[in-house]
């Protein structure tokens, strides 16, 4: 094993790839994790509760390298990964053997850790972490002695991600001193140099994971914990989490890495998930087309389905800005149901002649109605509430977003699901808008016994869902988008809306736009794309209409978001239809979309706001994409080129998305300056000479 390092004295196990280096040690039962550069993440142990006690590795009596743990795959090579199990005991014949396996693999500067806690006979527990750590001085990150020197790099953020995108929830990042708990996954990181840690969970079968950090003082960080166990009002839950029970509980498995730019950090978390649960997969290209909810909302109805369908077809495909190979969905949201079965019909024959697919909507873990007790539908003697998701008590659970939560174990639920799926297929359906699945997330008792979270319960659900609408079994492609739904567990949808509802303002845009700044990773990782939600050019239904700027805004954050990129106008409004026939049909727009690649923020902000700057490196240089948020005023913005991927002598000109040069895009020597309009935004290149791409 020529590239690894190992120690093991009896005192400590060290494993080493040359980039970090996992340090157990076997008289305290703690783990250290170094980097190269002189990072650590220091004093980390793994606990779990069990009873009214917590048990931690450091409370063992003994700290033992299990030997025949230490597995080395690849071994040929020089072996690529290496994984082993430290087993602690305690003198107690109570405690639980704990049992920490680490997996360090060459080449990549992040170890992957969890906690298996046994005992003799089943017992439960609502809480277990392999990774905490507890310095009241602050150290128990550090960047190494040269980087805790530098002026620049006094700030230290921590990162917020939600559970789910439900309640116009935002993504934040939060300065120091602060006490976060974010979930699933975290950086900690210093804004100027973008130095950073990550920290997250990469399974998702059984646990909701909550990623602890805090700090009293500014730079510092006395509190680390990554757990499986986390409920509360972020993840909808009025319960606590479920109780996993058995002789052998298992944590989540934990990434911990360390990178010079936490924006590599975050991609290379999004990667290592998608090894553990690869994403579905989807070969259709990038989805196109329209979305009714925000264009008219509870009033949809065949005539302007219809009528969007029509006028894509001669304003997009017929001009030649979609193509035949382009993937062109014309989609029902919400209250498709007020159409009859003839009308339905007529919809779907109606796209299919002007070669596009339709789409419908559905929400399988909700239950709308205010009567638990009204029979459900083709199930003779049954009632919804046998279906709902309940406490121990018998309870029903709250609602939430005004519904209640169905339980995605129970078998009727499960044959309604499938029921609606296959007449979804049957009626000649292509792509179905999943909504309000976080209902099948929550925590409650469950008809199948074995499901003991409502992570499981979810996984559960989901999969009937996916095996429902597989391409082997319906004969066809047909694309899953999720709308309101937990950020994880992930592979069963080809794109998850990245926010909540965003329409046509510039205040939507932004707010789109804040969870792309912190979840632009998601796209192609967790999930083939993301979604920006309807690209509203002129009105939404529940809005006033956007001035032109704002309308162009809205376009541009879609462009760059990921991205699927279905529209929200009614294209009987003349200004509505107009706007998309100039801004679209040239088809340098499309053409950017169809890359389908997220840009990443150039530079991140404290707190909940959006970026400003983001940026793609492609063959044909850099994109950047600016906007301004203010409704009021114009501003001027100035983009320093140590901040970006190219240097000034590697930039020919500065081209606008429609191929012209960019008039008001200065390039300095030191920075690109420009200005923006009231609720302006501008995309454009700077292109590379061919010989330097």
């Amino acid at each position: 094993m020529n590239s690894w390092i190992i120690e093991n004295d009896g005192n400590r196990f060290v494993a080493d790839n040359g980039i970090m280096r996992v340090e157990n040690d076997l008289r305290s039962g703690t783990t250290a994790y170094r980097w190269a550069d002189g990072s650590s993440v220091l004093d980390t142990h793994g606990e779990t509760l069990a009873g009214d006690r917590m048990w931690r590795t450091t409370h063992a009596g003994s700290h033992v390298l299990l030997q025949e743990s230490v597995l080395a795959d690849g071994a040929a090579a020089g072996g690529s990964t290496l994984s082993w199990t430290i087993e602690h005991r305690g003198a107690d014949a109570d405690s639980p053997a704990l049992r920490q396996r680490f997996v360090l693999t060459a080449g990549r500067p992040y170890a992957l850790t969890e906690l298996t806690a046994s005992r003799e006979t089943s017992w439960s527990t609502r809480e277990i972490s392999p990774l905490c750590a507890l310095r009241n001085d602050g150290s128990v990150l550090s960047f190494g002695e040269e980087a805790e020197a530098r002026a620049e790099d006094k700030e230290l953020r921590v990162l917020f991600v939600p559970f789910d995108n439900d309640k116009w929830v935002r993504y934040a990042a939060h300065p120091i001193p602060c006490d976060v708990e974010s979930y699933e996954v975290t950086s900690v990181y210093h804004p100027a140099s973008r130095r950073g840690f990550v920290f997250g969970s990469v399974s998702h079968d059984v646990w909701k994971t909550g990623v602890e950090a805090a700090g009293t003082f500014a730079g510092e960080i006395a509190r680390l914990r990554i757990y499986g166990g986390a409920a509360g009002l972020h993840t909808r839950d009025t319960l606590r989490h479920g109780a996993v029970s058995g002789r052998e509980i298992r944590s989540p498995l934990v990434f911990v890495g360390k990178y010079d730019d936490y924006r590599e950090g975050l991609e290379a978390y999004g990667r290592a998930n998608a090894e553990t649960a690869p994403a579905l997969p989807w070969e259709g290209g990038v989805p196109f087309g329209w979305n009714s909810w925000s264009a008219v909302m509870d009033k949809l109805d065949a005539d302007v389905y219809m009528r969007v369908s029509d006028f894509i077809g001669e304003a997009l495909q017929a001009g030649g800005a979609l193509g035949e190979d382009d993937a062109v969905f014309v989609n029902f949201d919400a209250f498709w149901n007020h159409l009859n079965e003839a009308e339905l019909q007529a919809c779907v024959d109606r796209v299919r002649a002007n070669g596009q697919l339709p789409g419908i909507y559905a929400t399988p873990f909700a239950y709308w109605g205010r009567d638990p007790e009204k029979p459900v539908e083709g199930f003779e003697g049954v009632v919804y509430r046998e279906l709902l998701l309940k406490d121990e008590a018998g309870a029903l659970l709250p609602m939430l977003d005004g519904a209640y939560a169905m339980d995605p174990t129970h078998p009727i639920v499960v044959e309604s699901i499938r029921r609606q799926l296959a007449r979804f297929v049957s009626a000649g359906f292509s792509y179905v808008k999943l909504d309000f699945l976080t209902h099948g997330a929550m925590e409650g008792k469950h008809a199948l016994h074995e499901i003991e979270t409502g992570i499981q319960a979810y996984n559960y659900g989901m999969s009937v869902v996916r095996d429902a609408l597989d391409p082997a079994r319906i004969g066809r492609p047909f694309f899953i988008n999720l709308s309101i739904a937990p950020l994880f567990p992930h592979g069963y949808a080809h794109s998850r809306r990245i926010s909540c509802d965003a329409f046509g303002l510039i205040g939507d845009t932004e707010y789109m736009l804040n969870a792309l700044t912190s979840a632009w990773w998601v796209n192609d990782t967790l999930y083939r794309f993301n979604d920006p939600d309807h690209t509203v050019l002129y009105k939404s239904h529940n809005q006033r209409a956007t001035s032109e700027d704002e309308g162009r805004s809205r376009l541009h954050a879609s462009l760059i978001a990921g991205t699927s990129l279905l529209l929200g106008d009614d294209y009987r409004m003349p200004e509505a239809a107009a706007r998309a026939r100039d801004w679209l049909s040239s088809g340098e727009a499309v053409a950017l979309a169809r890359k389908g690649r997220t840009f990443l923020p150039v530079d991140g902000v404290a707190g909940g706001d959006a970026a400003d700057v983001f940026a793609l490196r492609t063959d044909e240089g850099l994109w950047l994409a600016c906007f301004n948020y203010d409704a009021e005023r114009a501003a001027k913005r100035t983009i320093r080129w140590d901040r970006l991927p190219l240097n000034r002598t590697e930039v020919s000109r500065a081209l606008s998305l429609y191929g012209e040069e960019a008039p008001d895009v200065r390039l300095g020597d030191d920075a690109i300056e420009l200005e923006l309009g009231v609720a302006a935004s501008v995309v454009f290149l700077l292109a590379v000479p061919a010989s330097s791409a």
